[in-house]
């Protein structure tokens, strides 16, 4: 197993390349210390032939005195003791120089070993013979050991021939041995590179090959795996993936029909969902809105009917509103449900969705019209909340098993918090306009009883007063009684068609001006009283529901001018102030040159006091402040400050 791994085989030849360099270098060094040892052995012994010649050639001198004689032995022995030396070094051999014989070789060691009893049996003593000698005597002994001295030297010469002839062998070996190396490192840099090319260089190829057929989209591509090294894990990864971007290029066209399918899905839940929020952002009926999207959902999620209950009695009981594909017997039956019961009033007391087969459940006591008489399979009941309050459930039947999806579910519980938010903001329209509608029945019961109402109490006592007069015959004071009749009933008669103009007049998107405009026009028409109306500041817009209060004050204090004021001339100025600390402010002056009166005792002038009080009721409804200015023979000037952002 380990050496089936590319890098183990790498390691494992570079090892075995390495061991062998290393035992040729080793031999190598090796014979050239050999033939270094023997280079020197040879030298050696030649100086040995030389230093044997050398002692003849001192022995053979003749000397003159002592001293010369002294000095000749004195040479003789060093050269005998220098002969020693190297005669040990030629046996023991010598590493620091280096010097050595073979010694595995027999003919040297023989040679070696006759030279050295040669020299201790004969030549050496010899040599101290003759230096004991007179030098008469020495003469006639050198002559035989000349003789001697040739044979020596001829042993001398036989062990540096047989030194030579081995060192000339060890010279062979180790050119034998360098020619192997350069064929050893041929052989193995034309192995390294077969090895390399078939390990290594070829996956690569092919393995680059397969990523360009892969990159041009040929998915079929699969390498070829041989071996179990790091290539064929490579090549098996490569196959697996080949494998897989085959089969989902194979499926693409599927996955892309099912995400198209998806996204079709989604596109129709979104247009759905914001189609009915479109819808349900502008104030509809309730009924007209829960049928218009019970159709729009009945229609995205194939439904074959629907219905929508309404939590009424207190949230005890579920009624149904509207419905869609249902018989009269169904609506007969389960027209009224308790909140709770069945699983539409379920999903009405916990607030929760409810998916169910109906198929698959068992007969329950509780009437199932919906499955045993109108024979529906499935059927989704979505709660109608706002402000986590349940005010109805809408249901969806179907024919067949239907088990809707999560976002399905979502879907719906979406639909059912914007239609349950319509249908509280439509009770909350139909509540404000109630209280509209209360409201100025309230403000049109003030004025008719501050205003006719007093008028006719005036007159129903002038018409005691005149019964009174004609029960006495007095008719000069029944005349007089009957023309203030006739000018109250004028009066009153005035107040009416006042008021009618008051309630005719709208003020149309705010638009204050033109309506104060309009109602100044009709005064001067009635009252001849001449009217401008003047405006300051930038014009801004001031809300309808306030607008229609401004106007009223105005109307009112036109109408305490003509009753009262006795004026000739009338100015209403609109003036739109900007304020620094405060906010923007719009101020409304009404200006008469009539005679006036005392503020401060307006309370005791009954009808004065009615028309301020209601002018006071209007301004602060609106968060507005409302004063009068006015002074005896001097006019009165009514201001009305409506801060923009209070509008």
């Amino acid at each position: 197993m380990l050496f089936q791994k590319l890098s183990a085989r790498i390691i494992g030849i570079l090892v075995a390349f390495f061991l062998v360099a290393l035992i040729a270098i080793g031999l190598t060094l090796y014979l050239s210390w050999q033939l270094e040892g023997n280079a020197a052995a040879i030298n050696d012994a030649g100086s040995q032939r030389m230093r044997t010649y050398r002692i003849v050639f001192l022995l053979s001198r003749a000397m003159q005195t002592p001293d010369e004689e002294a000095v000749m032995q004195a040479t003789i022995a060093k050269e005998v003791a220098t002969f020693e030396r190297i005669m040990r070094d030629l046996e023991q051999g010598d590493p620091n120089r280096p010097l050595f014989l073979p010694k595995d070789e027999p003919e040297i060691a023989h040679l070696l070993k006759q030279m050295r009893l040669e020299w201790n049996q004969e030549m050496r003593p010899r040599i101290e013979n003759m230096l004991n000698m007179p030098q008469e005597q020495r003469a006639v002994h050198l002559v035989q050991y000349r003789a001697a001295v040739e044979q020596f030297v001829s042993h001398v010469n036989q062990l540096v021939a047989a030194v030579e002839h081995s060192g000339t062998r060890s010279a062979t070996w180790l050119r034998l041995l360098q020619i192997g190396l350069i064929v050893l490192a041929m052989i193995g840099t034309t192995l390294l590179i077969a090895f390399f090319f078939v390990m290594v260089i070829r996956p690569l190829e092919e393995m680059r090959g397969g990523i360009r057929r892969m990159s041009e989209a040929d998915f079929r591509v699969r390498l070829p795996v041989r071996r179990n090294d790091e290539f064929g894990e490579v090549g098996r990864g490569f196959n697996a993936m080949a494998d897989r971007l085959e089969d989902i290029y194979g499926k693409l066209e599927q996955r892309v029909q099912e995400k198209t399918h998806d996204i079709e899905i989604k596109h129709r839940e979104l247009t759905l969902l914001y189609e009915v929020a479109a819808y349900l952002s502008v104030p509809v009926p309730r009924d007209v809105a829960c049928y218009e999207v019970l159709d729009k959902v009945m229609l995205l999620l194939d439904a074959q009917a629907g219905l929508v209950r309404f939590v009424e009695d207190g949230g005890k009981q579920m009624h149904i509103g509207v419905h869609r594909n249902l018989s009269e017997e169904f609506l007969d039956c389960e027209g009224c449900l308790p909140v709770g019961a069945c699983l539409c009033g379920g999903a009405a007391s916990s607030g929760l969705a409810v998916s169910s087969q109906l198929v698959q459940l068992p007969h329950l006591n509780t009437a199932m019209a919906c499955r045993d008489r109108e024979g529906f399979a499935s059927m989704v009941a979505i709660p109608i909340s706002s402000k986590h309050q349940v005010l109805g459930v809408f249901n969806l039947f179907f024919h067949s098993p239907r088990a809707l999806r999560d976002n399905e579910v979502r879907l719906l519980e979406t639909i059912g918090q914007h239609l349950g938010v319509a249908i509280e903001n439509q009770r909350l329209v139909e509540r404000e306009k109630e209280m509209a509608v209360s409201e100025e029945r309230n403000l049109l019961a003030e004025e008719l009883h501050d205003s006719i109402a007093q008028s006719l109490a005036f007159l129903n006592i002038q018409a005691q007063m005149l019964q009174d007069s004609l029960r006495r015959a007095d008719m000069q004071e029944a005349e007089d009684e009957l023309a203030r009749i006739r000018e109250g009933i004028q009066e009153s008669y005035d107040d009416v068609r006042e008021l009618l103009v008051h309630f005719r007049t709208r003020v149309v998107a705010g638009n204050v001006e033109t309506a104060i405009a309009s109602a100044l026009e009709k005064f001067e028409g009635q009252t001849g009283i001449a009217a401008t109306l003047e405006k300051r500041g930038d014009e801004r817009a001031i809300p309808a529901q306030n607008a229609i209060q401004v106007l009223h004050i105005v109307q009112e204090a036109l109408s305490n001018i003509r009753k009262h004021a006795a004026a000739s001339q009338v100015k209403v100025i609109i003036e739109h102030e900007h304020g620094h600390e405060q906010s923007d402010m719009c101020v409304i002056s009404v200006q008469d040159d009539g005679h006036g009166f005392d503020v401060a005792t307006a309370s005791d002038a009954g009808d004065v006091h009615v028309g301020i009080k209601i002018m006071r009721e209007r301004a602060h409804r609106i968060g507005g402040q409302f004063a009068i200015k006015s002074a005896p023979g001097a006019g009165t000037t009514v201001i009305l400050r409506l801060p923009h952002e209070t509008g």
